[in-house]
């Protein structure tokens, strides 16, 4: 495993990091025997980081229990993260120990390498924190050593991206950052500025997967004729291993399939390995891409679970895959996605437009206005009437 250096403290982090909130499932329960497979394999190889989060449902205690049963703890840093989507604007003081301590106890240690503020926006954000006294609890768990390192994941504009930077003595930014997005969010400048100062991890290199299995087929045969034996995943990666500002590429790795191949591009990858010619195939597969793609939704799942029951990120994705896919793959994946053959549906239909998914989406997405346009494409009358006449031959009769 190759490795990168945090220049402020001299640790060491492993280019590639296994992102813990898609950990394999079974029956939507952690599958643990493939998790331990995997994290320990990981370990194994040299992955020293490990990202997880307080709101990643059983992701921080399934870490915790790996790293204590197999003594492996000191061979790794964790980093998890404070929710900072769980405070209300109107609170006037913050039980920022309630999720710290919860942290603590799931992941089975008394201390975390990299503590993130989650889900970072705006300046106003970050200021309402300091009002409710973040900068001293910080200071009190870094002098009692529970905090090794603070840092922030930043889901806002460029240019509160470069506020926040620039506010506080921060250790390590989490950015979204890939071929796609090169400037979104806080981007190539955001990337250099913060990477000036601290560590910078980009999340989200596979843009949800999409980067990986669902490419426009044109795309797709962009990246082979160039090199074929370079998958999709391998072409994204690759990318972000190719700029020495980015000091690791988190992947949330789901199979140990995924976690060998992203190894051994790991280990193959270095700064400054692409050339023009290399440019030159993503900027062809960009334009493939921009053609296809309609909402920019990624599935990380912070808008759900909707009040109502809505699929939101099943909803979006199969409507992308109208476009990059083919219509009837778009509507296989639409059917099976918000339930169409099944008694409780997650129909965009169901929207009662009570705005609670909106400010917690990353990507800023007016998802209420984008699941009027998914419902109108993915629903014509002849659609209902199948998904009824499916309904009533399996006897699965929905209740008015």
């Amino acid at each position: 495993m190759q490795y990168r250096l945090d220049k402020n403290t001299g640790n060491k982090i492993s280019t590639l990091s296994f992102g813990c909130m898609r950990f394999p499932r079974k029956l939507g329960v952690i599958d643990m025997l493939k998790t331990e497979e995997m994290v320990m394999r990981s370990i194994e190889k040299g992955v020293n980081y490990f990202d997880t989060a307080w709101i990643y449902s059983g992701s921080e205690e399934a870490l915790g229990s790996v790293l204590f049963k197999n003594d492996v703890r000191y061979k790794v840093n964790i980093a998890t993260k404070l929710p900072v989507i769980m405070f209300k604007n109107s609170s006037t003081s913050i039980d920022f120990d309630k999720y710290f301590n919860q942290s603590l106890e799931r992941l089975k240690t008394d201390y975390i390498d990299y503590y993130l503020l989650h889900m970072i926006t705006d300046m106003d954000q970050w200021n309402r924190l300091k009002i409710w006294g973040i900068e001293d609890w910080i200071a009190q768990k870094k002098s009692a050593g529970l905090i090794k390192r603070i840092g922030f994941s930043f889901h806002g504009s460029g240019s509160e991206f470069l506020k926040i930077v620039d506010d506080y003595n921060w250790e390590l930014a989490m950015i979204q950052y890939n071929y796609f997005d090169e400037n979104f969010q806080a981007g190539i400048k955001g990337l250099k500025a913060a990477a000036a100062k601290m560590p910078v991890i980009a999340m989200e290199p596979l843009l949800g997967g999409k980067l990986a299995n669902d490419l426009p087929k044109d795309a797709v045969e962009i990246f082979k004729k160039a090199n074929p034996t370079l998958s999709s995943a391998g072409w994204a990666l690759n990318w972000l291993w190719n700029q020495a500002d980015v000091t690791s590429v988190l992947s949330g790795m789901s199979t140990i399939e995924q976690l060998e191949e992203n190894i051994d591009l790991s280990n193959a990858a270095s700064a400054n390995m692409l050339n023009e010619t290399h440019m030159t195939v993503y900027k062809s597969v960009l334009e493939s891409i921009n053609k296809a793609c309609k909402v920019r939704c990624t599935g990380c799942n912070y808008c759900m679970p909707c009040p109502v029951g809505v699929n939101i990120p099943g909803s979006f994705s199969s409507y992308n895959a109208v476009y990059s896919m083919g219509y009837i793959e778009g509507m296989k994946q639409y059917a099976t996605s918000t339930g169409m053959t099944q008694v409780k549906s997650g129909s965009p239909a169901l929207c009662t437009k009570c705005g609670k998914c909106e400010p917690l989406c990353p990507q800023k997405i007016s998802i209420i206005k984008e699941l009027v346009t998914v419902h109108k494409k993915m629903e014509p009358l002849f659609i209902k009437f199948v998904g009824f006449c499916a309904r009533a031959i399996f006897g699965k009769k929905r209740k008015k």
